[in-house]
């Protein structure tokens, strides 16, 4: 099956430095692709550039088979991509019910039931994001997208900062989204869990992206462990 998105030979410069210089970022329908390297390699960046948020050096955008030479997420969202940045964006206004009644106004279709069962929301409906905690939010932020059943969901560090039983409901909703065809990229330096979730392992380190294959062949590849693995998947930065 065709990728539904790909960013391309993705070139990115700030100032004199070059954060990418042949890049790339791949979603295809019915797998989990990890995202994987050190602070500052550019993960975020080729994100923000797939989404529209920064335009990049060189390179192209690709969305369900239409080069974009301006991709916008605004249209990309309503072509059914859900883009989950690593701050939270739920606005403090509104309790979690409120959020997942909009949705469901935007998109009559949208699974809100069956996304509150998965992430176990039902004793915050009523609540605002500032009273939430971290993890509490962050199941907010994935019952949304959950229940929209996007397309293709880029997840930028879904996992940091949370606890194991939120960590697992996540991995769980993001497996489930898989399952029904949509095409996800994560990001994080959470190794066991991104891991676990993962069909597709990418690293991405001096200004490019290599795929690794499996998980499997993550672990394998004596470069990664070497360089970027080693110690991680036992907690230790």
């Amino acid at each position: 099956m065709g990728r539904i998105l790909a960013a391309e030979s993705i070139g990115k410069r700030f100032g004199r430095r070059w954060v990418l210089e042949s890049a790339g970022l791949w979603a295809t329908p019915g797998r989990v692709s990890v995202l994987l390297g050190r602070n500052g390699s550019g993960k975020t960046t080729i994100l923000r550039i797939a989404i529209g948020r920064l335009r990049p050096s060189y390179g192209i955008v690709i969305f369900a088979g239409e080069r974009l030479d301006r991709p916008r997420l605004p249209d990309l969202a309503v072509r059914g991509l859900f883009y989950l940045p690593s701050d939270r964006f739920l606005c403090d206004r509104y309790s979690v019910r409120e959020h997942l009644a909009a949705l469901a106004h935007r998109f009559p279709a949208a699974a809100v039931d069956d996304a509150l069962e998965m992430l176990r929301l039902a004793p915050f409906l009523d609540r605002r994001p500032p009273t939430l905690s971290g993890g509490e939010a962050r199941r907010a932020e994935v019952a949304l997208a959950l229940a929209r059943q996007p397309r293709c969901l880029l997840a930028d560090e879904p996992f940091t900062g949370l606890m194991p039983t939120d960590v697992e409901l996540l991995a769980e909703a993001f497996r489930r989204l898989a399952a029904a065809g949509c095409g996800l990229v994560l990001t994080g330096h959470e190794v066991r869990p991104l891991l676990a979730a993962a069909d597709d392992v990418y690293w991405m380190t001096a200004g490019t992206t290599h795929l690794l294959g499996s998980p499997a062949d993550a672990r394998g590849h004596r470069q990664f462990q070497r360089e970027y693995l080693c110690g991680r998947e036992h907690g230790r930065s």
